[in-house]
């Protein structure tokens, strides 16, 4: 039995996922909130957006989870003159056969760092559509399976900032959530000094914590995180009420619905429970729901942030206190029949 066919508790899962957080603030000082979102991403079997200024750290953020969790990574930097094939690969002709064979791309891997990924014109944008939404690639009529687990960390600067192309909404929603880190407190910032001169060179190590195996055993094990039919509810409450706002022109997709279950079962994980309560749906609302909604005009103008439409949406919305059983659960074993 591998890895993946073994029954893995929450608690195990809990205490995994809290190890590799602590691997990776070794390097990465502070932001625990953003890390946990990010680790939450991975674990959910998301695609992961960094937004935020350059040199805060998305980077090496994104390359410490690959070492910790064990992954194969690659780094692909996009420049405007960045092509689908050279992001997916392309067919090159051998001359000692004869006959064209395909080389893959960077996307071949099993953490794709996308650097600036808003750097490049949206045709070299959409060419990983189909490798985070499908887990497979298509070049010239022939589809190949990207090996499990696949992630793409993308890191974007602000859109306001020069040089950057507006991120398609349709790409936008195929990231379960957007995390920005923000500027270090003065002691982070100090720290991350002191660190670098302790350890004598640039590069930062960390030794792998679990790896592709067990991270796999770690994401099927979320599926047995009980969600209680209120709750439920709620999270469908939360995303529809984006679609109502005053604000808003176009609200969260059903997608949406969807990244928050799946967001809301890894922090109950990480909080050491094996169900999802309100406040779980709460603590990921933001990172999953805002870079889903776009705002009318006349938001923008005002400098109104999808954030605070969220906020409003949670305040608006009330939460259940139920402690019913889940109607999927019911029949099933350990659970009575209704």
């Amino acid at each position: 039995m591998n890895d993946v066919d073994r029954t893995m508790p929450a608690t195990e899962v809990g205490h995994l996922a809290r190890a590799v957080l602590d691997a990776v603030g070794q390097v990465v000082v502070g932001k625990r909130d953003a890390l946990e979102l990010v680790l939450a991403g991975i674990l959910a079997g998301g695609h992961v957006l960094l937004e935020d200024l350059p040199g805060l750290g998305k980077t090496l953020t994104a390359r410490s989870f690959a070492q910790a969790l064990g992954l194969d990574f690659r780094r692909l930097q996009f420049t405007p003159d960045l092509l689908p094939a050279d992001v997916t690969g392309s067919f090159l002709y051998d001359q000692r056969s004869g006959d064209f064979a395909f080389r893959a791309g960077p996307v071949f891997t099993n953490l794709l760092l996308a650097d600036e990924i808003n750097r490049t014109p949206p045709k070299t944008q959409s060419a990983l559509l189909e490798a985070m939404q499908e887990k497979q690639v298509s070049v010239e009529g022939v589809t190949y399976r990207l090996d499990e687990p696949f992630h793409v960390l993308a890191t974007a600067n602000p859109i306001e900032y020069e040089g950057t192309y507006p991120l398609p909404e349709a790409q936008l929603d195929r990231f379960l959530l957007r995390v920005s880190f923000g500027y270090p407190e003065h002691e982070e910032e100090w720290e991350v000094l002191r660190r670098r001169m302790a350890r004598r060179r640039e590069e930062a190590e960390i030794k792998p914590v679990v790896d592709a195996a067990t991270l796999r055993a770690m994401q099927a094990a979320l599926e047995d995180v009980v969600v209680e039919d209120s709750v439920g509810r709620y999270i469908v409450a939360l995303t529809s009420a984006t679609r109502e706002h005053p604000s808003v022109l176009v609200g969260a997709s059903p997608r949406g619905s969807l990244a928050l279950l799946l967001l809301a079962r890894v922090r109950a994980v990480l909080s050491g429970r094996d169900y999802v309560v309100p406040e779980d749906v709460k603590d990921v609302a933001a990172p999953a729901l805002a870079h889903r909604i776009t705002l009318r005009p006349e938001m923008w103008l005002r400098r109104v942030d999808p954030s605070f439409v969220v906020g409003e949406v949670l305040d608006a919305t009330p939460a259940p206190a139920s402690g019913a059983l889940p109607s999927y659960a019911a029949g099933q074993p350990g659970y009575p029949a209704p």
